[in-house]
């Protein structure tokens, strides 16, 4: 039997302090994440950021948590059903997150318990990162690794400019779109502090070294972050029929004094604002479930932000949950890797089905 085990990043237990507190420890202390000496992680760790954010993490948690609990979750759990559910009884699926519950450890245990003996791997975040998905397949691996009985893993790469991932985005956007006629359209993405971007340039040469090192994909760039977002972005204006003035690219959630890529979410909300632009739409096209950084940190405080500075209303573009189009793409994605890899079997399993 083949598995697919879907992974995405991670949310606490509770919105209470002691549960962001352990979720934080976790998430923070990988290097991949705080990519500085691990003396100066730890202190950085256990000096600053634990003795005060977790109680903020909390508050906010708060304001989107449901009665089915964190969004990210239940949305997460929702999409792995509706995904096994079409691709069939010839496969295991599985739903898991880096960072808290359910644990990679523990969809490992299950994929050996159904005899298991090759796993797809889907690491749920579109844009290459080696915080999210670097981690992920370190993750996955060493614990795979650690089995009597090593089970032969494949990877599916990042699917930032997939066709199906970006029709189910733009369906989902286009209603919001048509009914609140906003003067300009945001693409927000989840941003990195530079460093991290430059250090995926494996030339040497070619990362933030010109204003436009990231307007299309090249060998060289291939794996830039950066550079993903924005070909994701292109892709999504052109399903919109959005002009290149109709919309601006993004980068949101940046922590700390280190310089992170730009332009800033917040920033450009302020500035939009003081343009005279008074109706925004946000896509967050980094994330594939809605979560703290779509809910809050947009639909919350960056409304509230756009409205002192002068405009009327952002209109949040919901992200692909478990729609039936993002389960949909997944499944189409999945049956792709899966005659790549080994064609017999994947027609044999599909007939099966």
């Amino acid at each position: 039997m083949t598995g697919l085990l879907l992974v995405n990043l991670g949310t606490p237990d509770e919105p209470e302090t002691g549960a962001v507190r352990r979720y934080l420890r976790q998430f923070l202390s990988d290097p991949r994440v705080i990519d500085i000496n691990p003396i100066g992680r730890f202190l950085l760790l256990n000096l600053i950021i634990l003795p005060f954010r977790p109680k903020q993490s909390a508050q906010a948690y708060q304001k989107i948590w449901t009665e089915r609990g964190s969004p990210l979750l239940y949305h997460s759990q929702d999409l792995a059903e509706q995904v096994a559910g079409r691709l069939g009884e010839s496969w295991h699926v599985e739903l898991a997150m880096r960072y808290g519950q359910p644990s990679i450890a523990d969809a490992l245990a299950r994929f050996r318990a159904a005899f298991v003996d090759r796993i797809v791997l889907l690491p749920l975040f579109p844009q290459y990162a080696s915080a999210t998905t670097g981690s992920v397949l370190e993750e996955v691996f060493r614990q795979a690794s650690e089995t009597r009985n090593v089970p032969q893993l494949s990877v599916i790469e990042p699917f930032y400019g997939d066709h199906g991932f970006i029709d189910a985005f733009a369906e989902i956007g286009a209603t919001v779109v048509e009914s609140s006629q906003p003067d300009h359209v945001l693409f927000s993405f989840h941003g990195l502090p530079e460093r991290q971007v430059v250090q995926s340039d494996e030339s040497g040469s070619h990362c933030l070294a010109s204003d436009d090192c990231c307007n299309r994909i090249t060998e060289v760039n291939r794996n830039c972050y950066r550079a993903q977002c924005f070909a994701t972005a292109r892709r999504l204006a052109e399903k919109l029929d959005l002009a290149p003035d109709d919309y601006t690219v993004c980068f949101q959630s940046r922590l700390g004094r280190t310089v992170w890529i730009g332009p800033y979410t917040d920033r450009m909300i302020d500035r939009l604002a003081r343009a005279g632009k008074k109706r925004l739409a946000v896509y967050c096209p980094a994330f594939v479930a809605d979560c703290l950084e779509t809910i809050e940190e947009i639909g919350i405080r960056g409304r509230e932000q756009f409205v002192e500075a002068g405009g009327e209303e952002i209109f949040l573009i919901p992200s692909l949950n478990s729609s039936a189009a993002w389960a949909d793409a997944i499944v189409a994605i999945i049956e792709r890797h899966a005659e790549k890899i080994s064609p017999g079997r994947a027609l044999l399993e599909k007939a099966e089905a």
